[in-house]
């Protein structure tokens, strides 16, 4: 009989990805969640991962022989309470991926506040260019791959590196249980408002992190991130490699939107990338996902073959559809910085077309306010803008020109009153919104059918 392991809230990014790699490698795996939307719902259920609605003692019987933990679950959750009570075997889902998986690979581990999952498939899409056939392990699905997580025989498992906390019986964040020799710190800033009191607080996380990196692995870092520098100061043990407009690596814009640039490491070009994506953060994951892969022994000149060849991930500056020349675009975008940055890549592409930009405030910190002085401002690339907010935060709004609704219903009606014949629509969210898309596209195409 094969060992069965039960994930308790399977349907989180990180966790599906576990579920995955568990059934990859031969284990009976089932799961509980209370919500489950695509693509990870898809996932799973083309994997052939039993899945039950909802928490209860009862998906625990028979017993498995091990409960991975999920960090959505708390004390009083009653799959929880009847692990503890009945004293079974139960794991996080970092400890049980460093036990099981990443035990004997060289692991590839990638973090930051911003660009894990897109520079994380960026890192496994150079390898796999290179004929490594890497494992990996990403918060998202690599349009390259189509699935989120994979196992295979080769030494090499890329990771994308969360700072969130493990589990409710570990407070510590996720990253250190990996054991990464190669690791990229993209960037850090101030997030995560529910577990973290303050930046300082996670910038000691990252630190953590920094230890557990032995002297013949190699930290990447951007040459300018104050707190990253701050985190490095406390004391490395690794090669250090920076990426930026002074480091090591360092790019050429050959296009203002970001689609294409020069690489250049300590000052010698490797070649031209010309790929579909845009923004500056695009080319900076780019230059540190080459770093890596070639610390892994890829020849820079194929790492910068493979980017020209990159597809992006789902859930980043996707193309959810198009009607006529108007365009909805979905990015995972829930912090000031990221929604930022987002914007001047979609302006840069889009020159003078005008801009729809639409934030859902779900985020646990957005929703706790801390980003309420920063959101707006952050939308400034945007001609329209719009806030889902639920929660009525007193958003800072100086300029009185952004709307703020409460339902996905306001949200497209205020599109629809505003949209014209060439607008871009960008809608920004770390969840579901509610299904927004297909109902948008739907009055969208009923709009221009009666234009």
């Amino acid at each position: 009989m094969l060992p069965h392991i039960h994930i308790s809230a399977i349907c989180g990014t990180f966790m599906g990805g576990i579920a995955q790699l568990a059934k990859q490698k031969g284990f009976h795996v089932s799961g509980s969640d209370q919500n489950c939307y695509p693509p990870m719902s898809t996932q799973l259920e083309q994997a052939g991962i039993e899945l039950s609605q909802g928490f209860s003692a009862e998906n625990l019987q028979p017993h498995p022989q091990c409960v991975v933990v999920g960090n959505a679950m708390s004390r009083g959750n009653p799959e929880v309470e009847y692990l503890l009570e009945r004293g079974l075997n139960y794991r996080s889902g970092p400890q049980w991926l460093a036990e099981n998986v990443l035990h004997d690979k060289w692991v590839i581990a990638v973090a930051g506040t911003h660009g894990k999952t897109t520079t994380a498939s960026m890192v496994t899409w150079i390898l796999e260019y290179a004929g490594l056939n890497p494992g990996f392990l990403i918060g998202g699905v690599p349009e390259n791959f189509s699935v989120s997580a994979r196992v295979t025989d080769s030494i090499f498992f890329v990771v994308e590196a969360d700072e969130y906390d493990t589990a409710f019986f570990d407070k510590r964040s996720k990253f250190v249980h990996y054991r990464a020799r190669t690791t990229i710190l993209n960037n850090l800033e101030f997030d995560h408002a529910d577990i973290f009191a303050d930046l300082a607080a996670i910038e000691t996380q990252f630190h953590h992190l920094v230890r557990t990196i032995p002297n013949n692995g190699l930290i990447i870092h951007p040459d300018r991130s104050e707190a990253l520098d701050r985190v490095l100061e406390r004391g490395s043990w690794s090669p250090l490699q920076s990426f930026g407009a002074n480091g090591q690596w360092r790019y050429g814009l050959l296009a203002d939107d970001g689609s294409a640039f020069e690489v250049f490491y300590q000052g010698q070009s490797y070649g031209e990338v010309h790929w579909p994506l845009c923004g500056l953060h695009n080319v900076s994951n780019g230059l540190a996902a080459i770093a890596a892969a070639h610390h892994a022994g890829v020849l820079i000149e194929d790492a910068v073959a493979a980017l020209a060849q990159f597809k992006n991930v789902k859930r980043r500056m996707e193309l959810k559809g198009q009607v006529g020349d108007i365009a909805v675009y979905d990015d995972f975008a829930h912090h000031p910085s990221a929604i930022t940055t987002t914007l001047d890549g979609l302006r840069k592409k889009v020159k003078q077309q005008p801009i729809i930009a639409v934030v859902d405030a779900r985020s646990n910190t957005m929703r706790m306010g801390h980003h309420k002085d920063k959101v707006i401002p952050a939308l400034a690339d945007a001609d329209v803008k719009i806030i889902h907010d639920p929660s009525h935060i007193n958003w800072r709004d100086e300029n009185g020109d952004t709307l703020i609704v409460d339902s996905i219903e306001q949200v497209i009606s205020e599109i629809m009153s505003r949209v014209t014949a060439d607008s871009q629509i960008l809608l920004m969210s770390n969840g579901a919104f509610g299904g927004i898309y297909d109902k948008l596209l739907a009055r969208l195409t009923t709009w221009q059918a009666s234009a």
